[in-house]
């Protein structure tokens, strides 16, 4: 397996834990991160203010934020062209367990595939709907919701090219569009416990950055009615599903 560790260059503050996940992570590169502010002018055409799918996204996407889609689009790109059948993705501020994470590669090993798309959160927040495999205390299983965040993810051949095919134009964040499953048609699958965490706040903060506008409360009524017009649109398990042999 190959691993690919975003990171922005300028980022001083979390160049050792890349050097400590390029030495812990299998077959591991830097991935340059896309600098969203730098770019965001250049990309009007392909920018839309949430109304590019349904449920429509309420708020705009920050410099950041594009940002970090791109990055992820450009490890997508990265395995189409690497010809990889998949490759771990990970993200600068992540920090791992050695006691879980033996038993989350040997699982990886296993169960990935060019159809893969498999989340390994740093938040125990998601529900089955079946379990697909176990490894020790590790659980590959289908959210009924995807769950938020990339900290790490390994994404399959197939399903880069799948996801690259539908994101030419952007919406909303990364991890909001990936939970559109009825949209990009690929099974996204979730391991857990998978000795995953982020270490955000101890190297500086996020580097999504985003200036607020309204009302904490409106900004909260938004973002509940959101997350439940997505709730309402649950995976489904059964035979044939992509990650899933028939």
């Amino acid at each position: 397996m190959h691993s690919l560790i975003i990171h922005m260059p300028d980022s001083g503050k979390r160049a050792a834990n890349v050097e400590h996940l390029l030495f812990a992570l299998p077959n591991a590169e830097v991935v340059a991160a896309v600098n969203g502010r730098a770019v965001a002018a250049d990309l009007s055409e392909i920018l839309h203010p949430g109304d590019l799918h349904k449920p429509s996204y309420p708020f705009r996407l920050s410099p950041g934020e594009i940002g970090c889609f791109l990055s992820h689009r450009r490890c997508w790109q990265r395995i189409v062209d690497a010809g990889w059948d998949y490759a771990l993705i990970v993200e600068d501020d992540l920090a791992l367990d050695p006691a879980l994470w033996a038993d989350v590669l040997m699982l990886i090993k296993d169960q990935a595939s060019t159809d893969s798309f498999i989340r390994l959160p740093a938040k125990r927040r998601e529900v089955p709907v079946a379990q697909h495999a176990q490894q020790g205390e590790s659980k590959l299983f289908l959210p009924r919701v995807i769950g938020l965040q990339t900290v790490a993810q390994v994404v399959g051949r197939a399903a880069a090219q799948r996801l690259l095919a539908t994101t030419e134009q952007l919406d909303r964040p990364v991890d909001t569009f990936l939970q559109m499953h009825w949209i990009h048609q690929q099974q996204i699958q979730t391991i857990l416990p998978n000795g995953v965490s982020e270490q955000t706040e101890a190297l500086g903060g996020s580097t999504i950055q985003k200036r607020k506008s309204g009302s904490k409360l409106a900004r909260e009524f938004k973002r509940s009615l959101y997350r439940a017009k997505v709730s309402a649109r649950p995976q489904i398990d059964g035979p044939g599903i992509l990650g899933k042999p028939a």
